[in-house]
């Protein structure tokens, strides 16, 4: 890999976070509404085959924002049904999406044990 790749991925991944922090701090969006709307757009997106070329691009830096976890919802489907049918509308996202909802998993459960989670006073 080149220097370039990695600024291509810091640039893209950048710009989905800037755009996610400016309608948190500029809207009356709460996060979660943001996290929604990034998965939910990052569907959309793909199903209209915008997303693939920004995944060209950015490779890791639109591959790892929540839009990134939309994408992989919509490859999954679109995979499945290719290869399973109608069936595949159901099972696909759970199969295109598996390994990062395990490594979540993993990975809050063992900082879980590692730290002493307290909650957090403002």
């Amino acid at each position: 890999m080149d220097i370039l790749t990695y600024i291509k991925a810091f640039v893209t991944g950048g710009i989905l976070c800037a755009i996610a922090q400016i309608l948190i701090d500029k809207t009356s969006l709460t996060p979660a509404k943001v996290l929604v709307g990034y998965v939910v757009s990052g569907v959309i997106l793909t199903a209209i085959g915008i997303y693939e070329p920004i995944v060209k691009f950015g490779n890791a830096g639109a591959t790892v924002p929540l839009t990134g976890f939309g994408y992989s919802l919509a490859k999954g489907v679109q995979k499945a049904i290719n290869e399973n049918g109608p069936i595949g509308i159901l099972t696909g996202g759970l199969s295109g999406t598996a390994a990062g909802v395990t490594a979540s998993i993993v990975f809050g459960y063992l900082f879980a044990v590692l730290f002493k989670s307290r909650m957090k006073h403002s």
